[in-house]
């Protein structure tokens, strides 16, 4: 399959990529083309930027949570529908799992994906030293991917001589440059970037940003990069079919505001997939659960900030409590867990009350605590599958738990270190970790069974 695409990545993080590369996919709408967009990695953040700029979600690949088959497969079911598509590098380019593998990186992907690169250079406090980092990250690997440079934060009037120096000595192409632009930048949050809602003229901004590559960027030669790509095969793997011909008929709440916000896209597509129908809340602002459903998500995000809000919304916590405890089945991450809990504080360690479904307190720490991959291996049978269940998670939090429960055991990739996380049981799981169900299908297929049973359970009440 043909699939046009090109990589934003970086030597590290801070280098301008998530920016330039909103600012490139607001440029290509203004041409009025279809574009689409992913990440590199766990991020939940950046993909929303994506998302506001093109209107459509943006979905994470990540070469750690599935195979490359499976990799190649999610890329292109989606890519296909879409004139070019722009991925979005994560940390370092060739920055992996552990901080010391290649497994897992930006250029992993682009190897798996076979995806012509755009390096961003930040030319910060540098001038010809930005010689020898692009050759280096150049021919670090042989197969680098790496095709072009775009210099950031460049000086207009130095910018013609260096372009030449890097397009002399490194024979690469340098497809232009960004000054600095104040007026675009975006403030960031403990957990990295604040989200879209946070930023104010957030469109004024991007757009601020696309009229300024449009004048210094090369956005034609970036997008015969991306037709240049080569073509893809992949297979359509084997998804669990838990609802047969009954689907749309399990209905699954699914929490999503400015205090619950974080999803990878790509598992709401996999319930949808299996026949479940999404409904959106807002624990924030709604007085109840939506009538009819038969499962509940609550994601990560960031109640820490609305805890008050989220305290003074009674109604909703009873709700939420009342359903879980008369059988709903329900999965909670991180923030969603936190929410659960019969307090929680804020980010000033103000206490306030929670859900109360889990008989503990999550509080704030002085800094991350359980942080990047984990493989979670099921210590019991519970709602996603049997006992020795594996699924591949994520963790970055700056709170912690005085019941973090033990369902699960979670051990971290080429690292010692191991724990006990998730309170699951037949009906729920709640913990830390952010779950990604396409590294086991047959996870999510349990519990959207799971759903179809209360579903059945409740009508055999009413008759």
């Amino acid at each position: 399959m043909k699939a046009p695409r090109v990589m934003i990545a970086a030597a590290s993080s801070g280098s301008g990529k998530t920016l330039i590369t909103c600012g490139i996919l607001q440029a290509l709408c203004q041409r009025g083309m279809v574009a689409d967009a992913f990440k590199c990695g766990p991020d939940y953040i950046d993909p929303m930027f994506h998302t506001r700029v093109i209107g459509t979600p943006c979905r994470n690949l990540d070469p750690f949570f599935c195979d490359e088959e499976m990799l190649r497969y999610l890329f292109l079911r989606s890519a296909s529908r879409f004139t070019v598509s722009i991925l979005e590098g994560v940390m370092g380019y060739y920055d992996g799992v552990a901080g010391t593998s290649l497994h897992g990186s930006s250029y992993d992907l682009a190897r798996i994906t076979k995806t012509p690169v755009v390096l961003v250079v930040n030319t910060r406090g540098m001038s010809r030293s930005i010689v020898p980092l692009i050759q280096g990250m150049v021919r670090y690997r042989e197969d680098s991917h790496i095709c072009g440079v775009i210099l950031n934060r460049m000086s207009p009037s130095l910018y013609p001589e260096i372009r030449d120096i890097v397009e002399e000595e490194c024979g690469i192409k340098v497809l232009g440059y960004v000054p600095p632009v104040p007026e675009a930048v975006i403030e960031s949050r403990h957990l990295g970037l604040v989200t879209p809602e946070g930023v104010a003229d957030l469109k004024e901004k991007l757009d601020k940003m696309a009229e300024v590559l449009k004048n210094s960027v090369d956005l034609d030669a970036l997008l015969a990069l991306a037709d240049a790509a080569e073509d893809l095969e992949y297979r359509t793997p084997a998804i669990p079919d838990p609802l047969g011909d009954k689907k749309g008929q399990v209905r699954i709440a699914a929490a999503r505001d400015e205090a619950f916000c974080f999803y990878y896209e790509d598992n709401l597509d996999l319930l949808r997939q299996m026949g479940a129908e999404i409904v959106e809340f807002s624990p924030l602002r709604d007085s109840c659960l939506p009538d009819g459903i038969h499962g509940l998500i609550l994601p990560g995000g960031y109640p820490e900030l609305f805890a008050d809000v989220l305290e003074k919304n009674e109604s909703m916590r009873r709700s939420i409590y009342e359903a879980v405890r008369n059988g709903l089945p329900s999965l909670a991450e991180c923030g969603g867990f936190m929410y659960l809990h019969r307090e929680m504080e804020d980010m000033k360690g103000n206490v306030f009350q929670g859900v109360g479904l889990v008989d503990g307190k999550a509080y704030r720490t002085e800094k991350l605590g359980r942080f990047g991959y984990i493989t979670l291996t099921a210590n019991r049978d519970q709602i996603l599958g049997k006992t020795g269940t594996k699924l591949r998670a994520h963790e970055f939090h700056y709170f912690d738990s005085t019941s973090c429960g033990d369902s699960f055991h979670a051990q971290k990739p080429s690292r010692k270190r191991n724990w006990d996380c998730i309170h699951g049981e037949e009906r729920c799981a709640w913990g830390f970790p952010h779950l990604y169900f396409y590294s086991n299908p047959e996870a999510a297929s349990h519990f959207v069974e799971a759903c179809a049973d209360y579903k059945k359970e409740q009508a055999d009440k009413e008759t």
